[in-house]
């Protein structure tokens, strides 16, 4: 089955956090976490479309410039999902630089900035030098960021002696095509699929007309016999990312329902167990509390990160604790 995305960090483990997210099918990607994105590829970057922030803690949040410069003057918007604090956090960043010569850049960034119970916007235009502007209402927040018809982004709020948000993309169901059940019946491939694809997705009544192109004609189907026929429906992919949280009961309960059932589980590991009074003050976590809310939000593979530096050429000792405590049975 060919997946719909492909997540990957950035940065090793050392280094500052943030995981990319490339869609396929929209030739776009989201970024969670914007720390020092200097080594990715220009043409990467820029399709990223949404930036997930978890705090704005430098190591989190250094690389925003970087971004803001590379999509200037390209006529692409940008949202910005975050913390309580986000809007005046980069508000202040664009007061900080001088935006006399950008009266003919389209460029947009759209803020949203997420307390507990509710989701205050904001929108910064270039070439109105970036001058802040408030939407008047705010929306609740029930737990979902984003919902269209290909993912959904879920969060939720972690203690780190400050407010952290933890993410979770995921697609409610996976679409692939019977290529060979296609060529069997003669059916071309092309743009049509992604349109059926998307009648799927969106709920169209299995009576819903289909049209295909053929050689020289256009023949046309029910939504509900393509179905039958080409399309097989499997679970959908779930990635989960989770970075600078405590371990206490709270938010322990937090990660694992947020995380359950993910099939790759990013999550800090950032000192081993034997220093765990330093990770209690430091309101980081350890990489057996890594392994073990990975095992108990039963996910299929966990991906440690975020290391101390105290740990170089030590890193070995983290992956073991973690997946000795993942592998480690009930």
């Amino acid at each position: 089955m060919k997946p719909s995305f492909h997540s990957y960090l950035i940065n090793g483990p050392f280094d500052d956090p943030g995981l990319y997210i490339k869609i396929f099918r929209e030739k776009r990607a989201i970024l969670f976490d914007v720390g020092s994105n200097y080594s990715m590829a220009t043409s990467k970057l820029l399709k990223v479309s949404d930036i997930f922030v978890s705090h704005t803690h430098i190591d989190h949040f250094i690389g925003f410039d970087h971004l803001l410069r590379l999509f200037l003057g390209r006529g692409k918007g940008l949202r910005v999902f975050g913390p309580p604090g986000i809007i005046s956090n980069i508000e202040g960043r664009l007061k900080a630089y001088t935006w006399n010569l950008v009266d003919d850049y389209s460029f947009t960034l759209e803020v949203k900035e997420i307390s507990e119970d509710r989701i205050k916007s904001a929108r910064f235009i270039c070439k109105d030098k970036f001058r802040r502007i408030n939407d008047e209402d705010d929306s609740p927040f029930e737990g979902t960021l984003i919902n269209e018809s290909l993912f959904r982004i879920d969060a939720v709020h972690l203690d780190h002696l400050i407010p952290s948000l933890a993410f979770s993309f995921s697609e409610d169901f996976h679409i692939n095509i019977k290529k060979d059940i296609l060529l069997k019946y003669g059916l071309p491939l092309g743009q049509w699929l992604s349109e059926l694809k998307r009648c799927i997705r969106v709920g169209m009544s299995d009576d819903h007309k289909i049209e295909v192109p053929l050689n020289d004609s256009t023949k046309i189907f029910k939504l509900g016999e393509l179905k039958e026929k080409i399309i097989i429906i499997t679970k959908g992919q779930k990635i989960t990312y989770v970075v600078d949280a405590i371990y206490n009961t709270e938010n322990a309960e937090k990660i694992i329902s947020l995380a359950s059932g993910s099939d790759v589980f990013y999550c800090e590991a950032t000192f081993l167990e034997e220093d765990i009074k330093r990770a209690k003050d430091r309101y980081h976590l350890t990489a057996r509390q890594a392994g073990e809310l990975a095992r108990r939000a039963e996910v299929k593979a966990l991906e440690i990160f975020h290391f101390s530096p105290r740990y170089k050429s030590m890193e070995n000792k983290l992956y073991k604790e973690a997946t000795d405590e993942f592998n480690r049975s009930l």
